[in-house]
């Protein structure tokens, strides 16, 4: 057992804004179960869908109250006594956690903790989970995409959206991304995209639609659906797809633009995942921090203490830079 009783941990006791997420320092540091492990948390990564649960917006509600945070990296400091991948001083990181990850220490079931190669930093580690998984998901599990087929990244320099270009480039796509910012358009171009698109200028889709050739867009990753639907139904190929990432609304479109081309919009539920799938996107992912191609971008870091500053910085984003994290 760790040495330290008492930790320093975010607690959320009600659903609300984010002054909600309050430090505490005599959290007790939690004990693995038989095929568990603790891990002392070095970096946590911060998504958006944290924000809706803290809220209450969220489908799924925890039980009050809870630490936020799945995307952790650190060392196994005690493991369960049916784990046998874990060791004590192993670097990893996680895909969920048990006790939650914006905290000194986290337990996470076996299944979700992958080993950190040396390549990769802790607060990188951070940056793995939800961005790459999601990513691989859409490209492969969902889209079944294949080498060749033109990728359009709509959002493409958030943490999703730099994990699609790096993956999509380094599996033979033509990948297209689109940003709202100078800074935004040129970490794309170094991440992996071929082409780049403003999405602040009025003529990009023109620009895109120009970009494909009279054949379009195969595939469209949409971080943003409750914006650009019904756009990315007119850029598609026939039989193209649309992977649902994100959205933040309604929208209406017109299903002819669906059956002109017989395309299709997918969503793209990280946490349906089978184990097999977590299995092959984890072995998928490790070659490439392995061969050098997967290298998260780290945007905003955050001291634990300032976790309601960064929930509020997270949605006021208006051109995402890179995976937002808390090193602790």
């Amino acid at each position: 057992m760790a040495s330290t009783k008492f930790m320093r941990a975010i607690r959320v006791s009600e659903f609300g804004k984010p002054e909600v997420l309050k430090l505490q320092t005599d959290v007790p540091v939690p004990s693995p179960g038989e095929n568990q492990v603790l891990i002392q948390v070095h970096a946590c990564g911060i998504n958006p869908v944290e924000t809706d649960i803290r809220s209450g917006s969220f489908e799924w509600k925890p039980s009050l109250p809870y630490t936020p945070g799945s995307d952790t990296s650190g060392l196994v400091v005690n493991v369960g006594t049916k784990v046998t991948a874990f060791k004590k001083g192993d670097r990893v990181f996680t895909t969920g956690t048990i006790t939650g990850g914006y905290a000194e220490y986290t337990v996470a079931s076996e299944d979700t903790v992958y080993p950190l190669p040396e390549q990769l930093n802790f607060k990188q580690g951070a940056a793995i989970a939800i961005p790459y998984f999601t990513a691989y998901r859409a490209l492969f599990q969902k889209t079944h995409g294949k080498p060749g087929e033109v990728v359009l990244v709509h959002g493409a320099s958030g943490g999703v959206g730099i994990a699609a270009c790096q993956i999509a480039r380094a599996h033979g796509f033509m990948v297209f991304g689109t940003a709202g910012s100078p800074e935004g358009l040129n970490l794309v171009l170094q991440n992996g995209a071929h082409k780049v698109f403003n999405h602040r200028e009025k003529d990009y889709i023109e620009k895109i639609r120009e970009a494909a050739g009279e054949d379009g867009v195969n595939v469209i990753l949409e971080m943003l659906s409750n914006v650009n639907l019904s756009n990315d139904l007119k850029l598609l190929s026939s039989g193209g797809r649309v992977m649902i990432v994100g959205s933040r609304g309604p929208i209406e479109i017109n299903p002819r633009d669906t059956m002109m081309k017989a395309s299709s919009i997918t969503g793209v539920g990280l946490y349906l995942s089978s184990k097999d799938e977590w299995k092959e996107a984890g072995a998928a992912l490790l070659g490439g921090m392995e061969s050098g191609w997967l290298r998260p971008l780290i945007g905003p870091e955050y001291p634990l203490e300032e976790a309601a500053q960064a929930h509020e910085d997270i949605m006021q984003s208006s051109g995402a830079t890179g995976k937002m994290v808390l090193v602790i």
